[in-house]
């Protein structure tokens, strides 16, 4: 069951929207504003975020940029204005959608629908006979499974599922253990040491994929 923040000060808009998404599927968290937004990311794995422009204190447009400094996670935008600075605004920011109040169910189920299929992680991955298998957690060469740890497993999956993309430290500890960690770079120094030595063993050539970037973080190559 994929989970949805929807953050709007209006109890009345976030207690529609949550009655439109429950029939589908979706569960539900609610925040009227951004710290309650940010305590829920805290506190929950988040699948799509419904964020209203229009708050007072902090916008919908800053939380949307503080959002994407340590998560990815598929944005739609509300406003109650159909103005396109808002829209370019927004998407400019880091949304990835928006919808325009007054807004029927079928429209904002079709969005949240096209976002979640855009965003979908793959579950398997395999390169040069190594198997990332996210179904069933389990990092697998030549038939044999590496036993790694949970995270351990999360960190090369983020590596393996976006090739060539540099990793900076402090985005893995973000990604990995949230954004309100106290966890230092050298934790994830310690993890990626961990990696190379079991899947070393396994014999698959780990150092020809898992690069170092010195001084910044960690990529890996197909």
């Amino acid at each position: 069951m994929n989970k949805v923040l929807i953050v709007d000060d209006e109890k009345r808009m976030r207690d529609l929207i949550e009655l439109f998404l429950l029939p589908h599927s979706f569960e539900c968290l609610k925040a009227s504003n951004a710290d309650n937004a940010l305590e829920a990311f805290n506190k929950n794995k988040i699948d799509l975020v419904i964020l209203d422009i229009m708050m007072p204190e902090v916008s919908g447009f800053e939380l949307c940029q503080r959002i994407r400094k340590f998560s990815d996670i598929p944005i739609i935008m509300l406003t109650a204005r159909d103005e396109q600075q808002d829209v370019v605004r927004g998407l400019k920011l880091g949304a990835d959608d928006y919808i325009t109040k007054p807004f029927d169910e079928s429209e904002l189920i079709a969005r949240i629908e096209a976002l979640l299929r855009r965003t979908r992680p793959k579950e398997l991955i395999e390169v040069n006979g190594l198997i990332w298998n996210k179904e069933n957690f389990q990092l697998i060469y030549n038939q044999k499974v590496i036993n790694l740890t949970p995270k351990e497993f999360e960190m090369v999956g983020y590596l393996i599922k976006n090739p060539n993309k540099v990793y900076e430290r402090g985005k893995l500890i973000d990604l990995i253990w949230g954004y309100a960690s106290d966890v230092e770079g050298r934790t994830i120094d310690s993890h990626i040491r961990n990696i190379r030595d079991k899947v070393r063993q396994a014999g698959f050539p780990i150092e020809q994929h898992l690069k170092t970037v010195w001084g910044i973080g960690y990529k890996w190559i197909n």
